[in-house]
């Protein structure tokens, strides 16, 4: 027998460490040469580890939500000797250079035969658990109400039975009217059990980087009030006339607004690197556009969103949304943008004051679309209203330059013909 240990490989550059976001084996199980056994998050990105070589896990580097160092130990497998010659099984030292010979970066070690182990008495349960467990014992019940109970930490003598035994219902007639008082508690509690989440993963990087951003950053927030109901009108005719083009929805008329203003407000259209003391004005906008994802919010990028029109910007919205929703977005899908929008789409809300995409200096949130009365000079009409939120690196962006670009967005919005002028 011998010891593989499978260190973390250089995964991306720059990367001097990742976290462990899920096992996908744990000490004991049997793996094969190229299974998967474990996510590695980075900065950037989630990678697949794949074990080598075949054998049965020994160690692991820790548990999830730890980091682990490039080069350091990720996991050990102990691996079977050559299987072509039972009764002559090669030396340990034969199978170290065998291995190291096929799989470069990966160290094993000659390991001697363990002692047998030796059975000892395991822990004994805790008081709470023992006396629950007693309690269960002396109620008539069926294996898989006990089994429910004792999952929810419910005492079965506590709970009263319609019948001779504690079924199902009797069960959820406890847990909805509450401990010691029957079936018509006026007043039972309806508190619920405190279930502490550990901060990992995707959950872990967004907390360290809007905690980043608001503790370096000084966040100013304008918002003003734009009447899209032109704009509305033009889409809702577009797309009854779209044929096989995408649906288009109001965030790539936004976008296709952001690209055409921001040549004359350079300052926003930029990256602080605030350690250098350097201020970086691009002349492509790279488009971030933050996503909700079920592992967290993701940023996937439109890679130089002003040379495309509002069909293509549509698509590109589709189909970068779509990959960071189901894991497949790339790397470079995921970084080197140079602002960023947020739209909460239906759920909209009056007003939002988004968090900068830091290093990025300036994010732009439109709001949902509201119908309201209002005066077009003696008259009243109905209009489509949406509220434009920007927030700016107060460091960086004077307010001035904030109200004037919102200024400068909301005329190409209300008159949306411009969007499609030379």
């Amino acid at each position: 027998m011998a010891r593989f240990t499978f260190r973390l490989p250089d995964i991306g550059e720059g990367i001097a460490e990742a976290e462990i976001v899920a096992w996908h084996v744990k000490v004991g199980d049997r793996v094969e040469e190229d299974q998967q056994v474990a996510d590695m998050m980075t900065d950037k990105a989630t990678v697949e580890m794949e074990s080598p070589v075949s054998g049965v896990v020994v160690e692991l580097a820790g548990e999830v939500g730890d980091q682990v160092a490039i080069g350091a130990a990720l996991i050990v497998v102990e691996i079977d000797g050559d299987a072509a010659e039972p009764e002559a099984a090669p030396a340990p030292e034969a199978v170290e250079e065998q291995v190291e010979a096929e799989t470069p970066g990966v160290e094993t070690v000659a390991e001697t035969p363990a002692p047998a182990p030796v059975a000892t008495p395991g822990p004994a349960p805790e008081p709470a658990v023992a006396a629950l467990a007693a309690s269960h014992r002396d109620v008539l019940a069926s294996p898989a109400v006990r089994q429910r109970a004792k999952d929810l930490g419910v005492d079965l003598s506590q709970v009263k039975a319609e019948g001779d035994r504690i079924r199902h219902a009797d069960l959820d007639a406890f847990l909805r009217y509450g401990s010691g008082q029957g079936y018509h508690a006026p007043h039972a509690s309806r508190a619920r059990a405190d279930v502490p989440v550990k901060v990992i993963g995707m959950r872990r990087r967004i907390a360290e980087n809007m905690a980043a951003s608001k503790r370096a950053i000084p966040h100013f927030t304008y918002v003003d009030e734009i009447d899209v109901t032109a704009l509305e009108e033009m889409r809702g005719d577009l797309n009854a006339n779209r044929g096989e083009r995408p649906k288009l929805t109001m965030l790539p008329f936004v976008i296709a607004a952001i690209c055409r203003t921001l040549p004359d407000f350079p300052m926003l259209n930029a990256r602080y690197d605030d350690e250098a003391g350097v201020v970086t004005r691009h002349g492509r906008v790279h488009m971030g556009m933050a996503t909700q994802t079920d592992a967290g919010l993701m940023v996937p990028v439109i890679r130089d969103a002003q040379d495309l029109n509002v069909w293509q910007l549509a698509s590109e919205i589709t189909r970068l949304a779509e990959a960071a929703r189901t894991g497949k977005a790339k790397v470079e899908e995921l970084s080197g943008s140079t602002i960023t929008v947020t739209s909460l789409g239906p759920l909209g809300g009056i007003a939002t004051t988004p968090v900068i995409n830091k290093p990025e200096v300036a994010i732009i949130g439109p709001n949902k679309i509201v119908e309201r009365p209002v005066f077009v000079g003696d008259d009243i009409v109905r209009a489509k209203l949406m509220n434009l939120s920007i927030s700016c690196d107060h460091r960086v962006v004077d307010g001035w330059d904030a109200a004037s670009y919102v200024q400068a967005l909301r005329k190409l919005l209300e008159t949306p013909v411009l969007l499609f002028a030379d």
